[in-house]
């Protein structure tokens, strides 16, 4: 009987793999990542793809609490309010012009220091914060001294906000808190009761 034809046999083609492992390949890739893959900018640095968690733009929260609209005095409906950059441009303005001082005389607000808050009670915005006074202002840096070493901020709604120094607020021979401040914020706020300032 005469014999089949010898077929020869195929070579695969070096440097090309198959289909099976370029997909394998790429699987353990994908695992030792994680499943993420990287962004890379233009200035080639390489960033997750995974963004990050909004940052807070409150410059401090009472103690043991957050400052979002979800807290409340209980009973009241006064709630702690985020601070935004337009809040805070607002309250540097409003308490430069308490000192009859240009707002550029005052660089931001006194880290930790800033709180924000609505009672809608008597549809009245509060804010309290300290001034932080340009190294250049002499007589910014004057004006956060004492009774000026922290400012309390007040806005019925759809008015403008009105400023008072409350450094000295509550000490006895000095000036006293302003009585229109609710209890309920003083509260919220975690400050002792008939204050009108933070701790400390």
């Amino acid at each position: 009987m005469p014999g089949r034809p010898e077929v020869p046999p195929r070579r695969l083609r070096p440097g090309r793999p198959g289909a099976a492992a370029l997909a394998a390949a790429a699987l353990t890739v994908l695992a030792a990542c994680g499943g993420a893959t990287p962004a890379r900018h233009s200035a080639g640095t390489t960033t997750s793809s995974t963004p990050a968690p909004p940052a807070s733009s409150t410059s401090s929260a009472p103690p043991g609490s957050t400052s979002s609209s979800s807290i409340t005095a209980a009973g009241t409906g006064v709630r702690n309010l985020v601070v935004s950059a337009t809040v805070r441009a607002q309250l540097l303005a409003a308490g430069a012009a308490m000192n009859e001082l240009p707002a550029a005389d005052y660089t931001g607000l006194v880290a930790g220091t800033t709180y924000y808050a609505y009672d809608p009670a008597t549809a009245t915005y509060w804010a309290g914060a300290g001034l932080v006074p340009s190294p250049t202002s002499t007589p910014a840096q004057v004006s956060v001294q004492d009774d000026g070493s922290y400012v309390l901020y007040e806005m019925v709604q759809g008015g403008a906000w009105q400023a008072r120094p409350v450094g000295l607020g509550a000490t006895p021979g000095q000036h006293a808190c302003p009585s229109a401040l609710p209890a309920a914020v003083v509260a919220l706020w975690h400050w002792a009761p008939g204050t009108c300032r933070p701790p400390g």
